[in-house]
């Protein structure tokens, strides 16, 4: 584990290192959070968004079902039709 140092600039920014960002793939706008442990020290790290997870989840199960993104809103348009025939078409 290397030490790097980092400075507080105006405003309260903070650079990190390019090796540091670069290694790590950390691009302007990212994300992350700052724990403060209590005694000084502060531990930063990426708060990666719940809908890019989820994103990536759906797109390996495709991939994995060697579906498109077209088959899959097709499907969810059936799913919705015969919801609604379940649920509002005796009304």
């Amino acid at each position: 584990m290397a030490n790097n140092s980092v400075q507080i600039r105006k405003k309260g920014n903070l650079t990190l290192p390019v090796t540091l960002r670069r290694k790590y793939n950390v691009d302007e706008g990212d994300v992350f959070t700052l724990i403060d442990m209590g005694d000084g020290s502060f531990l930063l790290t990426p708060r990666v968004s719940k809908v890019n997870q989820l994103a990536g989840k759906v797109k390996k199960m495709l991939e994995e079902e060697d579906l498109s993104l077209e088959d899959l809103l097709n499907t969810l348009d059936d799913e919705r039709q015969r919801y609604y025939q379940a649920h509002y078409e005796n009304d």
